[in-house]
């Protein structure tokens, strides 16, 4: 196979709710996979349920959909009046307004400091269909809302995806760096994300070597490959695309499969704050597999 074409004629075939037809017989964790996929966009709680991101000021932030609220939600089954987030420094507390109806796992909640998405298990204030959590992206702090009842949500048709190539599931090797780096990142809203990164996966695409940095995530175990190639902005998002990769084994060998190469959050919702591929994960060819582009973004 031509590792350089590109399946004009399948990517008309890619579309459907879980997003594949296929040609050759995928692995049967490739429908696991697309599942997945499908419940972290489109489920209750997938990125096509966000309406809201608000930056946090230092001191009082009121909120609610009145706009007499220093944070408006634009949300209208929320109350007028929501509550009070308190910023210090990188500690909100969180103070419900009368009748606001606010809960927490189910229990109303009148006032308690916010753990934010820096932590395993933020604080999610909940009303109705919609919620509330704190995050947190270098020093500043927001406020991220999901509503099930979503617009985006209603109307996402489902994912598309390149039919299944076995010729993108390659064999490579993981370099570990003498020590872990940290791999400093820009992200869709203008800040620099930091990650841990242990070494670089290794290679070859029509007898050229290539290479893919690789980050670590909290709570991950696999590693995190954001990767940018040629197929951007034309069939695949044009800011790149994200990939897990299974560790090594004892031989140093691991298993890049681009058919498992997604769209970003970002390529759903206005409200993510996706990290962009970083230099040297910027690839000089097409990869005809995987996720193509949503519907309606570049």
């Amino acid at each position: 196979m031509n590792a350089f074409r590109i399946a004009w004629p399948l990517v008309a075939l890619g579309v459907g709710l879980l997003g594949c037809v296929t040609r050759p017989v995928p692995p049967p964790e490739w429908a696991a996979w697309k599942a997945r996929r499908l419940e972290s966009v489109g489920g209750t709680n997938g990125w096509t349920t966000l309406v809201g991101l608000h930056w946090l000021e230092e001191g009082t932030n009121t909120a609610g959909t009145s706009p007499t609220n220093s944070i408006v939600f634009d949300t209208p089954h929320l109350p007028a009046a929501f509550g009070t987030f308190v910023r210090t420094g990188l500690r909100v507390k969180f103070v419900s307004a009368p009748g606001a109806a606010v809960r927490v796992a189910g229990r109303p909640v009148g006032e308690l400091e916010l753990v934010t998405d820096a932590e395993e298990e933020p604080t999610r204030l909940e009303v109705g269909s919609a919620s509330v959590i704190a995050i947190r992206r270098a020093d500043r702090l927001g406020l991220r809302m999901r509503d099930s009842r979503a617009p985006a949500r209603q109307a996402f048709h489902g994912l598309r995806c390149y039919p299944y190539d076995p010729a993108w599931r390659l064999t490579g090797r993981f370099e570990a760096f003498p020590g872990i780096r940290t791999l400093r990142v820009p992200n869709v809203v203008g800040l620099t994300e930091e990650f841990a990164s242990p070494g670089a996966l290794v290679f070859e695409v029509a007898g050229r070597t290539h290479r893919l940095d690789v980050a670590l995530e909290r709570g991950e175990t696999d590693f995190f490959i954001m990767f940018h190639d040629r197929t951007a902005g034309d069939t695949t998002y044009g800011a790149g695309r994200f990939l897990y990769v299974k560790p090594p084994g004892p031989d140093g060998t691991v298993t890049i499969d681009f058919n498992l190469a997604y769209t970003p959050p970002c390529g759903f919702t206005k409200f993510a704050t996706c990290p962009l591929p970083p230099r040297q994960n910027r690839l000089p060819f097409a990869i005809p597999a995987g996720e193509l582009r949503p519907a309606g973004h570049p």
